[in-house]
């Protein structure tokens, strides 16, 4: 039940919180706080409440990752539930316009059975009255049209359900896929990006298929942030993310790991061919130029850095997202718009910790 006293509450507290914590008071931002206010989404509770209680800042990409880990799943399951909802009432209601016209049927199968006694009785009678004969036919005439009727009308009112089924399958394959898409950049999400490396790792040990894996990360990005503001930074990360796109194939996987960083899965790919692509996807980025589309103004041109590793049967996935960071570490080290891969002879020179 809706109940405006309470919903007012807490949008003030939310409001009042996001002042404390210097939150800038965006739609996306109110959401968040909104939602730690009311305490019914368990994970932004545990992080948010985490987050206040050691006074730590909400810096952009903290407040983004929420969204994309909190928020994103809470609105698919329930849209989900929703549909789920729908579905079932759809299925309630086909099955009780079949069992209706199991009943219209039994009711026929009876009227004709009562018809057939009547016209051997009638029949054995000498007298073969022709009204009651007459009465009779009548009778079975209208119960066949009433029955011709009610088949057609079931006919159309299952056809309309079948539409609705396949509507709601269609709105169901939607959100199934929204929740697997990062909205601002429209690749596959953090999660799509699990759910693919869990799989990369399963066919790597049943198989022995080459996998690898590209860890990427934008150069200076919070410069463009702080110097031309977070839409531009938005187009960024959109430009960046459509390079990927465009340089990945069939079963490869390119995601948005989290903030300014990227993640792509090169099945069936070598170290040494991974190392090519993760080259082609540099210099694609490369020879974009960035424009201020209210100005047309030429901002600059985007650089990445990308560190590449080879997935080895047996290995837990942290280990190959270890090393591939490590490399891009290596690869932020020597100078950034570089590719180094695991076996680069420039890794030996990072201190162990950093590697």
């Amino acid at each position: 039940m809706y109940k405006p006293d309470r919903e007012q509450a807490l949008a003030k507290t939310a409001l009042a919180l996001m002042g404390e914590c210097n939150v800038v008071a965006t739609p996306d931002n109110f959401e968040l706080f909104y939602a730690y206010a009311t305490g019914e989404n368990p994970a932004i509770t545990q992080t948010m409440g985490a987050l206040i209680s050691a006074r730590k800042p909400f810096t952009p990409d903290i407040l983004l990752d929420l969204r994309l880990r909190c928020l994103s799943g809470a609105r698919a399951a329930r849209a989900m539930e929703d549909l789920g909802s729908d579905m079932r009432g759809v299925i309630d209601d086909v099955l009780g316009k079949l069992e209706a016209s199991q009943r219209d049927t039994s009711d026929y199968s009876k009227r004709l059975n009562a018809a057939t006694g009547a016209l051997d009785a009638n029949l054995d009678n000498d007298g073969r009255n022709p009204a009651d004969l007459r009465a009779l036919v009548d009778g079975l005439i209208a119960a066949t049209r009433a029955m011709e009727a009610r088949t057609k009308s079931l006919e159309g009112e299952l056809q309309a359900s079948s539409e609705q089924v396949n509507e709601l399958r269609s709105k169901l394959d939607n959100v199934r896929k929204e929740s697997m898409t990062d909205p601002l950049t429209g690749i596959a999400n953090r999660k799509a990006f699990d759910n693919a490396m869990q799989q990369a790792m399963e066919q790597v040990g049943e198989t022995g298929e080459s996998v690898a894996l590209l860890l990427c990360d934008i150069d200076h990005f919070k410069k463009f942030n702080d110097t031309w503001g977070h839409q531009t930074g938005d187009q960024v990360l959109r430009l960046v993310a459509t390079c990927l796109a465009e340089n990945v194939k069939g079963r490869d996987t390119a995601a948005r790991y989290g903030g300014e960083e990227f993640a792509v899965l090169l099945r069936g790919t070598n170290l040494a061919a991974a190392t090519q692509v993760a080259n082609q996807i540099r210099e694609a980025v490369k020879t974009k130029k960035l424009v201020k589309k209210s100005t047309g103004d030429v901002l600059g041109t985007i650089t990445i850095s990308i560190g590449v590793s080879q997935i080895s049967a047996g290995e837990p996935a942290e280990a190959v997202i270890r090393r591939a960071d490590a490399c891009l570490y290596g690869a932020k080290h020597h100078g950034r718009n570089l590719v180094i891969n695991q076996n680069d002879p420039r890794m030996a020179a990072l201190e162990p910790s950093a590697a």
